[in-house]
C-alpha cells in the first residue's frame, strides 16, 4: 500500500481512469455489435456514423492507436457497405 501522499492520489488518479476507460471500450464494443447486428443498410449507415464518430474521438483522447482506429472502420465500413439496401 502506498505511503506518501502523491502516491495516493496517484492511485485515486488511476481508477477513475481506469473506469473510465473501460466504460469507453464497453460502449464502443457494443456500437460495434450493433453495427454488426443491423440488417437494413440505412439502419446500418446511421449506426456506423455514431460508431465511426465514438472510434475518433477515442483516438483524440489516447485510448485507441490510430491504426486500430482505421482497421475498426474499415472493418465495419466494408460490412455496411455488403448490405443489400
Amino acid at each position: 500500500m502506498a505511503n506518501h501522499k502523491s502516491a495516493k492520489k496517484r492511485i485515486r488518479q488511476s481508477e477513475k481512469k481506469r473506469v473510465r476507460n473501460q466504460a469507453a471500450q464497453t460502449k464502443m464494443k457494443t456500437l460495434i455489435k450493433k453495427v454488426h447486428t443491423t440488417k437494413e443498410k440505412a439502419a446500418a449507415e446511421v449506426v456506423l456514423k455514431d460508431a465511426v464518430s465514438f472510434i475518433d474521438k477515442s483516438v483524440t483522447k489516447g485510448r485507441l492507436h490510430k491504426n486500430t482506429a482505421a482497421r475498426k472502420k474499415s472493418s465495419l465500413t466494408r460490412h455496411v457497405n455488403k448490405l443489400e439496401a
